[in-house]
């Protein structure tokens, strides 16, 4: 996957473009009656009846996320993944992503690569389109909730957006997954500092680009790390691919409200519960909803990045605050699956199977 470009930034953040622009344009289909669905999950109970049933537990699910994905992709794909905290007791990755891409006339599987990498990368790079059009033009300062591989995909994506940012705050709950990610930045970005803090405001404070990159128990929306008004500076760019949730004054008017798919929140609140689907999935995008579902705020108060790709505005008000909720899409997935391997078929990087030499029964 590395060899195949799997962790070219420019180059996925150009794919995810694409795709979002293609989906405002209607050239995509997911799951769901209302072919916007996330995926589909199963999930465990908290205490199961049954010998050998696991219970659930803080981000213990299994998800597929099917997709077909035109323009110049003009692919069909599935990601597939588990998911376990307690993986890490193992060595594991918390989340065991795969991907196959099909073709798209007769289904014949065309690819079966990891996804872990894949994954994060597409999610970092779709916050990373928000930074390209959004985030202040001489960005300097990061703040970053959450230092893990979802993190440093998604700081990658955004530095290369703004190449002008100089210094990382950093907070997370552990010494090593810190550790870790400043000896990222010191091989990759050598020239850029980073500073440990130990409090969520000073993450935002004086910041000029934000992302929060954490994994909670979902729940209450209470409880999930939350931005607060005064703390935000004018201008600043919110990227936002994980668990977050907002004090009132970030809904004022003059806060920009970005989502990768409205209609995507709009089904997850179908298949939770309508006007408390945030209780259920912690992207801030599902508060938006919540709040247009209860009244809160109008509709038109959400843009669709991929409407606004397709459909500039001119952006004349340097201090608007922009927050933009990632939740993730499989047709990111099945763009960026697509191009690394067609690199692979041109690299002649992977392995060939052989499905059959003739399809039995047929």
């Amino acid at each position: 996957m590395i060899a195949a470009g799997v962790e070219d930034v420019t180059a996925c953040i150009d794919a995810m473009e694409e795709t979002l622009a293609l989906h405002a344009r209607g050239d995509y289909r997911m799951a769901g009656h209302l072919g916007e669905s996330h995926g589909s999950k199963v999930q465990f109970p908290i205490n199961p009846m049954h010998e050998g049933m696991p219970a659930d537990g803080p981000d213990r699910r299994f998800v597929t996320m099917p997709a077909y994905l035109g323009g110049s992709f003009r692919m069909t794909g599935v990601k597939s993944y588990g998911s376990n905290v307690s993986n890490r007791e193992q060595g594991l990755p918390r989340s065991i992503l795969m991907l196959a891409l099909h073709h798209t006339v007769t289904g014949a599987p065309l690819a079966y690569m990891s996804a872990n990498l894949l994954s994060a990368y597409r999610t970092g790079c779709t916050s990373g389109v928000g930074a390209r059009h959004y985030a202040p033009k001489n960005a300097k300062v990061l703040g970053l909730l959450g230092p893990g591989v979802i993190a440093k995909a998604t700081v990658a994506a955004l530095i290369d957006a703004r190449p002008t940012v100089e210094h990382i705050k950093v907070l997370g709950r552990s010494t090593k997954g810190i550790d870790s990610f400043i000896e990222w930045v010191q091989d990759k970005y050598p020239t850029k500092t980073v500073e440990v803090v130990e409090e969520l405001e000073q993450v935002v404070r004086d910041s000029d680009i934000v992302t929060f990159c954490t994994s909670i128990h979902v729940g209450d929306p209470e409880t999930y790390p939350t931005v607060r008004r005064e703390w935000a500076k004018p201008g600043a760019f919110f990227a936002m691919p994980a668990a977050c949730n907002l004090d009132e004054g970030m809904f004022e008017d003059d806060v920009r409200l970005l989502v990768d798919n409205a209609g995507m929140y709009d089904a997850w609140a179908e298949e939770t519960e309508p006007g408390a689907s945030h209780n259920y999935v912690s992207i801030i995008g599902c508060k938006f909803n919540d709040r247009v579902h209860n009244g809160l705020m109008p509709a038109e108060r959400l843009r669709d990045l991929g409407e606004a790709l397709n459909h500039p505005e001119p952006q004349d008000d340097e201090e608007k605050i922009t927050v933009y909720s990632v939740g993730g899409m499989p047709i990111e997935d099945v763009a960026w699956g697509t191009v690394v391997y067609r690199n692979a078929v041109r690299k002649g990087i992977g392995t060939v199977l052989n499905l059959w030499d003739a399809p039995a029964m047929a």
